[in-house]
């Protein structure tokens, strides 16, 4: 039954679905893990890109004082309560006049756990383009243009990385339409797939305490670990289990994201898939030995 389990819930994850999260397997040492607050202790970001047949970039123009009259894509912070969704919907309808859903997450960037964007290719749906009579606190006006030749100035030079990078979505999409699934979490948190490849065998990492589950670690906020990223909270894990100075470890792309936003849960969780390697691969041919600890190394 418990090999049934933690198959179902490898599937779920690997097919974009949710897990929910009952606790953590590793947590940052000598720090509280106090639930997170947007506005408080994290800010979570919003951004989306839209592409139209014409292959032409929907911009806003800024209305802010430090970036007044710039331009950019339509972005915003999340307020108390949305949901991630909620969150982009309403940016790009105050910023661009449109109504819209999000059709698949690009990216997730981040400065530390209290500092993450969530980046979306999207479409309208409707609602009316906002001119320069509609303009407000939110923007200026918005538009169509070309994506080879976009107006200036621009507010940063990222969005032409962000544009690219839905332009190839579209051209050859590299994974599957990812949305956040609704479950909540108080914490900032990655439920890792942390593979190990043999001659023969894909070994996964597997929590033991309690049923056999995926591997779930938290993110801290000591300035150790926001300076290092969300990484720290990877490699802390692996590094409690394995002995990391035989190993290479690479994250490899994000598999799912969790979050609610009602009923004061603010926080996310990121379903991450992770490779784990030798440095040298010819040195052996067997999984890696875990040191003692809650995580160890078993096929799913």
């Amino acid at each position: 039954m418990a090999s049934e389990g933690l198959a179902g819930a490898l599937a779920a994850v690997l097919g974009g679905r949710g897990l929910s999260v009952h606790s953590c397997d590793s947590e940052p040492a000598g720090e509280p893990l106090a639930p997170v607050r947007l506005r408080k202790n994290v800010c979570y970001v919003v951004l989306a890109v839209f592409l139209n047949e014409q292959d032409e970039v929907l911009l806003i123009q800024e209305a802010k004082k430090e970036c007044r009259g710039s331009w950019y894509l339509p972005a915003g912070r999340m307020e108390p309560g949305e949901t991630i969704v909620e969150a982009l919907q309403r940016e790009v309808k105050e910023e661009a006049g449109l109504h819209c859903e999000p059709l698949t997450l690009l990216s997730v960037e981040e400065r530390g756990p209290s500092w993450i964007r969530f980046v979306f290719l999207a479409r309208a749906t409707g609602g009316i383009l906002k001119t320069s009579k509609e303009a407000d606190a939110e923007s200026l006006q918005a538009g169509w243009y070309p994506r080879t030749s976009l107006p200036t100035p621009l507010r940063a030079q990222d969005l032409l990385h962000l544009v690219e990078l839905a332009a190839q979505y579209r051209q050859q999409a590299r994974h599957p339409l990812t949305l956040p699934q609704e479950l909540p979490c108080s914490l900032v948190c990655q439920r890792l797939v942390a593979t190990f490849t043999s001659v023969q065998t894909v070994w996964v990492l597997v929590g033991t305490v309690g049923m056999p589950h995926l591997p779930v670690t938290a993110c801290g906020f000591t300035p150790m670990e926001q300076r290092g990223g969300i990484k720290m909270a990877i490699l802390r894990l692996l590094q409690e289990c394995l002995t990391l100075h035989h190993l290479a470890v690479e994250t490899r792309g994000l598999l799912g994201l969790q979050h609610l936003g009602k009923d004061h849960a603010d926080g996310i969780c990121l379903n991450v898939l992770v490779t784990v390697a030798f440095r040298n691969p010819a040195a052996v041919s067997t999984a890696p030995r875990p040191l003692p600890g809650t995580p160890s190394l078993n096929e799913p």
